[in-house]
């Protein structure tokens, strides 16, 4: 869906009438034009179009590319049951960008710079955790490297920031996300080398222990494929 709505949108003669996409396509449009305008992210969704169609060239170049990526996809992707205008996809491959893109955490051409790998919408509302298997990189510092791990094909061991405790608002949310009626959605990556996280979906409480840092069982409502269940355990092993 992604490949197909991006070359929609790349082959449009003129700079595509925003107002006349859905929510679902006009995020779609942000991810794209947002990824490869040069504007700063103050500039407008329409003005990030506008630059990019003074460049045909760059925009051939995507359809060239667009036209050989369907090869490179490894793993069928699945619905992700959330908000139909949400266009993300269970076992598909995210930036960071992509992720709050989709998400609608912005009306511009770019959603504001994420760092962490938690992060809160309440519009949504959504909690989203986006978490580096393999922590042995020198980007990690002893207070970052939290135990996050795959327990089983539908098992995650996640642990919340080092400064979030049990009787705080934000690990009450955690704890008991369904009787508050918001949602869990994991995103894991195995190393920092990449840039794209595997969307793995959303899931519910199972039990935690431990404070500051939580340590929390996921239970995904997805069962992760075989071989990404063993690439996650090799990660960490």
């Amino acid at each position: 869906e992604r490949i197909e709505t991006y070359r929609r949108l790349l082959m449009s003669a003129s700079v595509p009438n925003l107002e006349l996409l859905s929510e679902r396509d006009r995020r779609f449009a942000r991810r794209l034009f947002g990824s490869l305008s040069s504007l700063p992210r103050s500039a407008s969704l329409n003005e990030g179009a506008q630059q990019i169609w003074q460049h045909p060239r760059v925009r051939d170049e995507m359809l060239d590319l667009l036209e050989v990526l369907p090869n490179r996809i490894s793993h069928l992707d699945l619905e992700l049951g959330m908000d139909a205008d949400i266009p993300l996809r269970i076992h598909a491959r995210y930036t960071r960008r992509e992720i709050l893109a989709a998400l609608g955490d912005s009306d511009g051409l770019r959603a504001p710079t994420w760092q962490e790998g938690v992060l809160w919408l309440p519009n949504v509302p959504v909690d989203v955790f986006a978490f580096t298997l393999d922590k042995t990189s020198d980007s990690f510092s002893p207070t970052t490297r939290y135990r996050d791990y795959a327990l089983s094909s539908d098992l995650i061991h996640w642990e919340s920031q080092s400064v979030t405790s049990q009787a705080s608002a934000t690990g009450q949310r955690y704890l008991h996300h369904e009787a508050l009626r918001s949602q869990i959605l994991l995103f894991s990556r195995l190393n920092v080398s990449s840039r794209a996280y595997w969307c793995l979906g959303t899931a519910k409480y199972v039990r935690h222990e431990g404070d500051r840092p939580i340590g929390i069982t996921w239970k995904l409502d997805t069962k992760l494929p075989a071989d990404l269940y063993t690439s996650f355990a090799a990660a960490v092993a």
